[in-house]
């Protein structure tokens, strides 16, 4: 995977009056609905409200990128208010605490979030909750999942589900320790006026699938998506899926199309070394997002992202959903 690290993320980076501002309005969040579990529906509409009172040129820069993206498919915000006591690293990649333990990472990420669609998660992932934990897992380091820490391939998150999240946010609560993991992305934008036209005549046919994550499994048995195709919309502007470790097709002139693809995204690939406070946005409808590896100390102190879903209609999975609940049922 090369990366050109000099090729810049679309970026706003926070002042302290700006950082001051989310923070009292998290904290208040968090004072008065601190006793509710974080997918309540009083919590979450307190969440919603306060939003709309986040910074004006933070406000407008996600309304931008809402409405219209970026060309690489990214928005890097640096400087959210973070708690000044943090828990260790979890182990198992999922801290057993209450939300409260990261009351202001937390409720900050969730209200830049919401500014995007409405949050969402899946049963079958991270136990369902609603911001997820994110770190290496001992003796997991080889997988293509989020527990691993080598090199983690490009990816549309949750490609295959019905339902896959529009947005993603992944939250930097530590770095790794040497600083060297780069969050890289690359975006159909980028790589379009390039691609052979008869690679992307193929891109747009439903000749692929993708293999389900092993967390919406369970059983350990290999289970695929129904066929569908790389890339659909309009011509000029179309959306992306794909997986470049867990999608196939059966059909040679297709897995060729699919390299092409590939090796045109890994030369646009832009990449962030992620510092404490930072928060990257994905628009999963049009980029791929993966990591470079580093190396996990199993310390309490290793690397440390808390992410989580956005979708723009949330009644599109209403039927997949107890009522009043944003956790998408089993697959």
């Amino acid at each position: 995977m090369l990366v050109d690290e000099s090729r810049r993320l679309e970026t706003l980076a926070l002042g302290p009056g700006d950082r001051k501002e989310i923070e009292a309005l998290a904290r208040q969040i968090a004072d008065c609905h601190g006793h509710l579990p974080l997918d309540h529906a009083d919590l979450l509409t307190a969440v919603d409200v306060e939003a709309g009172r986040l910074p004006s040129e933070l406000a407008r820069t996600l309304a931008r990128f809402r409405e219209h993206g970026t060309p690489g498919g990214v928005l890097l915000i640096k400087g959210l208010p973070m708690d000044d006591q943090l828990p260790p690293t979890p182990a198992d990649g999922a801290h057993p605490g209450p939300w409260t333990d990261l009351a202001l990472a937390t409720v900050a990420e969730l209200m830049v979030m919401s500014r995007l669609g409405s949050v969402i998660a899946y049963a079958d992932e991270k136990q369902g909750r609603l911001v997820q934990d994110i770190a290496p897992v001992l003796g997991a380091e080889e997988r293509q999942e989020n527990t691993g820490s080598k090199l983690l391939e490009l990816h549309t998150e949750d490609g295959f589900h019905p339902n896959k999240p529009d947005f993603i946010g992944l939250f930097c609560v530590r770095p790794d320790h040497e600083g060297t993991a780069l969050t890289v992305a690359g975006s159909i934008r980028s790589v379009l006026p390039d691609l052979p036209e008869e690679t992307v005549r193929l891109l747009r046919r439903p000749l692929f699938r993708i293999r389900l994550s092993s967390s919406f499994t369970g059983d350990g048995q290999d289970r695929y998506s129904s066929l569908l195709p790389v890339l659909t919309g309009p011509e000029e502007d179309p959306d992306m899926c794909v997986d470049f470790h867990a999608m196939e097709s059966f059909d040679p002139r297709a897995t060729a199309a699919l390299a092409t693809l590939r090796e045109h995204l890994e030369r646009s690939l832009a990449g962030v070394a992620m510092e404490q406070g930072d928060l990257l946005i994905v628009d999963n409808r049009v980029a791929v997002h993966g990591r470079t590896g580093f190396r996990a100390r199993h310390d309490g102190r290793d690397r440390w992202l808390r992410r989580c879903f956005v979708v723009t209609d949330i009644r599109a999975s209403r039927g997949s959903r107890p009522t009043a609940s944003r956790v998408h049922q089993p697959l």
